[in-house]
C-alpha cells in the first residue's frame, strides 16, 4: 500500500530519473575531484575543524542536507503532484507516536550500550565536555541532524522506494536497490578508509533494516524517529578523529579502531531485536508479501 500510493500521482518514469541524477551526479563529482586532486578528506576535515572549529564545520556540512530536503519535497509536490503525507505513511495521517517509539528506543540503547562501554573500557574514553561548544552543538544537532537524516528517509525510503516500486511492480527489488545503495553511499565516509571495507556490511545492513521496517509497517515514521536518534545520540554522546561526525560531544574514543566480524553483530543480532520488539508492538504479520510481493495499480488510476 505504501508504494502503491504513487500510482495515484504523476508517476512516468523520467520524473523519477531527474533528481537522483542530479544527486548522485554531484555524489560523482565530488568523488571524481578528490581522486584526479589526490585529496586527503580527512586532512582537510582536520584543518577545517583547526581554523573553524569543530561546530562550525558540522553546521556548514548539515546545512546542504536543508536544501537537498527542500528541493526534494517541492519536486515530489509540483512535479509528480504528490502530498508529503503520502510519500511519508500510508496512513490517513503521520503517526508520530510511531516516530517517537522509534527515537525513544535507540536514544535509550545507544546512551545506554555507550555507559557500559565507558565503564567496561574506561581506557577508550577522555572526557571531551565543555559547557559552552556543548550547548552550540546541541542546538546544530537537534534543529540539523533530523534535517540530515529525514533526507536520506525520504530520498531512499520514501522516493526512491515508490519510484522502483511502481517502475518494478514489486516490493523486493527495491528493498535491494535502496538498500545498497544507501550503504553504499557510506563508502566515502572516513570510516571505511580506518575501519576497511567489512564495515559496509554494517551499512548495507542497516539500509535494509530500514527499508524493512518501512515496507513491514507500511509508512516512514519508525525509520525517520530510528535513523535521528541514532545519528543525533552517537553526535552529542562520543566523537572520534577518524569519524564523519567530528564534534563536542560528551566524550572522545582514543582506542585505536580495528573491525572485523563484531560488524555483524548489529546486522545478525541488534537489528532483528529492534525488528521484533516493533513486530511486537505494531502486529506486523504476511511478512513474505509485504517484502517481496507484487505491487498492484490501483483500480481507475492511469499510467502517466
Amino acid at each position: 500500500m505504501f508504494i502503491a500510493q504513487a500510482f495515484k500521482y504523476e508517476h512516468s518514469f523520467w520524473r523519477y530519473l531527474v533528481i537522483p541524477i542530479l544527486f548522485f551526479g554531484l555524489m560523482a563529482l565530488n568523488y571524481v575531484a578528490v581522486e584526479m586532486l589526490d585529496l586527503d578528506v580527512n586532512e582537510m576535515m582536520r584543518q577545517q575543524i583547526e581554523s573553524k572549529g569543530s561546530n562550525r564545520v558540522l553546521f556548514e556540512n548539515l546545512l546542504s542536507f536543508l536544501v537537498f530536503l527542500a528541493g526534494l519535497l517541492l519536486w515530489v509536490k509540483y512535479v509528480h503532484k504528490q502530498p508529503i503525507k503520502t510519500l511519508t505513511t500510508s496512513r490517513n495521517k503521520v503517526d508520530w507516536s510511531r516516530f517517537w517509539f522509534a527515537f525513544a528506543l535507540v536514544a535509550v540503547f545507544n546512551i545506554g550500550i555507550t555507559v557500559l562501554d565507558y565503564y567496561s573500557n574506561p581506557q577508550d574514553y577522555v572526557l571531551n565536555f565543555q559547557w559552552e561548544p556543548f550547548l552550540y552543538l546541541v542546538l546544530i544537532s537537534v534543529f540539523l541532524i533530523p534535517i540530515q537524516t529525514s533526507f536520506e528517509e525520504y530520498f531512499f525510503r520514501g522516493y526512491l522506494m515508490q519510484g522502483i516500486g511502481v517502475l518494478a511492480r514489486n516490493r523486493w527489488i527495491p528493498l535491494v536497490l535502496t538498500s545498497v545503495i544507501f550503504g553504499g553511499l557510506h563508502y566515502f565516509n572516513p570510516e571505511v578508509t580506518k575501519l576497511g571495507n567489512i564495515i559496509m556490511i554494517y551499512y548495507i545492513g542497516t539500509g535494509f533494516m530500514l527499508g524493512i521496517m518501512t515496507l513491514m509497517d507500511e509508512g516512514m515514521e519508525l525509520a525517520l524517529g530510528f535513523h535521528a536518534a541514532n545519528n543525533l545520540i552517537t553526535a552529542l554522546l562520543v566523537t572520534a578523529d577518524w569519524t564523519a561526525f567530528q564534534t563536542n560531544s560528551i566524550l572522545k574514543d582514543v582506542s585505536e579502531p580495528s573491525a572485523g566480524w563484531d560488524v555483524l553483530i548489529p546486522v545478525l543480532v541488534i537489528y532483528p531485536i529492534f525488528l521484533f520488539i516493533f513486530a511486537r508492538k505494531y502486529k506486523w504479520n504476511n511478512w513474505s508479501e509485504k517484502l517481496f510481493g507484487r505491487v498492484e495499480k490501483p483500480e481507475n488510476v492511469t499510467i502517466t
